[in-house]
């Protein structure tokens, strides 16, 4: 038998916990990326880019983000337009576009990873922590997204 779960105060409430959590590490984050004039969203694209080794179809990077195309084109138009990526027309068919990362972002990679990795230095949580939070909460997430679906 499943948790029996019946919403009584505000603080007690796991969505709640995860809603202040999440405006926590926006800030977090937006202080971070400030200096480089990224936002969270356009942080983690070119974390996907990073990772995937770039160039990308739009498709893939909103599969990998969990992010629509109305959500995502105008994050990778303001990208372009800020010098992090840029779009090629693929050589086979030209009506596919890959996003693929420019020269400064390929060069600025490291200083961001090392800006973040430093701000969260300041974090008390043990590389173990974190791991096993990160884990519980996409547990958590797969949970809910299976109850719900």
């Amino acid at each position: 038998m499943g948790l029996e779960h019946r919403p009584n105060k505000l603080e007690d409430e796991l969505c709640f916990a995860i809603y202040t959590s999440q405006k926590i590490y926006n800030k977090f984050y937006t202080t971070a990326l400030k200096e480089y004039k990224l936002t969270y969203p356009q942080y983690i694209t070119l974390l996907t880019l990073w990772e995937n080794e770039e160039p990308m179809m739009i498709k893939q990077i909103g599969a990998k983000l969990n992010l629509d195309n109305g959500t995502l084109t105008p994050l990778l138009k303001r990208m372009e337009k800020d010098g992090w990526i840029e779009r090629k027309h693929g050589e086979e068919d030209a009506r596919r576009v890959y996003i693929c990362l420019t020269h400064k972002a390929r060069n600025k990679k490291y200083e961001i990873k090392n800006k973040l990795t430093s701000c969260f230095a300041a974090v008390d949580m043990t590389t173990e922590e974190y791991q096993r939070d990160v884990k519980l909460v996409k547990e958590i997430g797969k949970r809910i997204g299976l109850e719900g679906g």
